[in-house]
């Protein structure tokens, strides 16, 4: 069988306005860590690998090849998969570096309407969880796809997933249609499957053989674990689905402005990954012919080189444990002053994102009154939330839940 960016997300690092003084910064940003401080945090390891290259006279500035530098494409597939994955082993997977996490949907979804299911197939039905990042349908609306539709994923009145109706949606959908899943941290709502509903899910569209495209922006920055938060991907790969996987590399490196990305290929063979790869190079070249080499060259570095494999790993533990510590801190805080509700889903969801479940009139109290400001949805970014504020951010939430319901 032959099967066959990312603009940043609007998200908030929380502003605190009180007597007209501003004690803390505010501003609109991409879906981006920021320390305690709310600052940008440059990665120890980064740092030390920019060094390495700069003083590596073996580097040059000529063009990488079309589908990237291949020790990059190579090692990024490798996490995705795992080390020991068979079909690496077999030699059934590759990779294409991208402009990002966007770029690689956008080859991906290229591909995908020029030769999956038949030549320049526009009907196939492409599914997105309802919500999703936002960009999941332009990016497929861009590529030529002309039947958008959606899976039940959030459920507002528990607060948590709509398996059932998500399972129903996978169910009732045309054979063969495109579904794009979140591997880990699902943007916007912080809620993921749990490994047995994943295996739910896979059941149901293996047996109606429906093409997952996983969107795998956060793996690492969710949990602290590789592994952990690669899960998805590689139960998918271990039941013999055929996969498009669009990688970034913005968040569990630190280098959102060096559009780090690549599109992990498994394919049931090698001759058939061959074919795939062909028409990637050819809208590659077509898009922007050949990748920058910089954050390739520093991702590479760290991924090839162990004792920098393992302080990479360590930086993005920190990351993680940040944002974990303060959704445990704002449940607790929020237990602790007695707010009506339940708040267990802060801590139940991982990443950066949290659906905090407050109501479009809790939202506007808090930005109206409170200064606070989320998105009406009720969305936070979690690393808005430092030592700083949260006392202020969790007092006001239990005003805005006390007062209007």
């Amino acid at each position: 069988m032959i099967f066959f960016a990312r603009f940043p997300a609007i998200a908030y690092c929380l502003l605190i306005i009180s007597n007209a003084q501003a004690i803390f910064k505010w501003t609109t940003h991409s879906a981006a860590y920021r320390t305690d401080d709310c600052q940008p945090w440059v990665l120890p390891v980064v740092k030390k690998v920019e060094k390495i290259i700069v003083e590596d006279q073996s580097l040059n500035h000529e063009y990488l090849p079309i589908l990237g530098l291949p020790e990059f494409r190579c090692s990024a597939s490798k996490i995705a998969l795992g080390e020991e994955s068979p079909a690496i082993k077999e030699k059934r997977v590759g990779g294409v570096q991208c402009l990002g996490g966007t770029g690689a949907l956008k080859v991906g979804a290229e591909y995908l309407r020029r030769w999956y299911n038949g030549n320049n197939n526009t009907g196939t039905p492409v599914y997105v969880s309802t919500p999703t990042w936002e960009n999941h349908n332009g990016v497929f609306v861009d590529a030529g796809f002309q039947d958008i539709r959606t899976y039940r994923y959030w459920e507002p009145e528990k607060r948590g997933l709509a398996l059932g109706g998500f399972l129903a949606d996978l169910e009732n959908a045309p054979e063969r249609s495109i579904i794009v899943l979140h591997a880990c941290a699902h943007n916007p709502t912080g809620t993921d499957p749990t490994q047995q509903e994943w295996m739910q899910i896979a059941d149901v569209m293996k047996r109606r053989s429906l093409f997952p495209f996983f969107d795998s922006a956060y793996q690492g920055f969710a949990s602290g674990s590789l592994e952990k938060d690669a899960w998805a991907v590689r139960y998918f790969v271990s039941q013999g689905f055929e996969i498009f996987c669009a990688q970034s590399f913005s968040k569990n490196f630190g280098l959102y402005n060096e559009r780090v990305g690549n599109l992990t290929v498994v394919a049931n063979d090698g001759e058939n990954l061959a074919r795939v790869l062909s028409q990637m190079e050819k809208i590659v070249r077509t898009t922007w012919s050949n990748p920058p080499s910089q954050g390739a060259r520093l991702v590479a570095v760290t991924l090839t080189t162990p004792e920098l494999f393992e302080e990479w790993k360590g930086n993005v533990k920190t990351m993680a444990d940040r944002v974990l510590l303060m959704r445990a801190q704002l449940k607790a805080k929020l237990q602790g002053l007695g707010t009506p509700g339940t708040w267990d889903h802060i801590t139940q969801q991982i990443g950066m994102f949290s659906f905090t479940g407050l109501n479009p009139k809790q939202v506007e109290f808090l930005i109206k009154e409170k200064h606070v400001y989320l998105m009406a949805s009720g969305r936070i970014n979690m690393c808005g939330l430092t030592s700083k504020n949260i006392d202020y951010v969790a007092e006001s939430i239990h005003e805005a839940v006390t007062k209007i319901q």
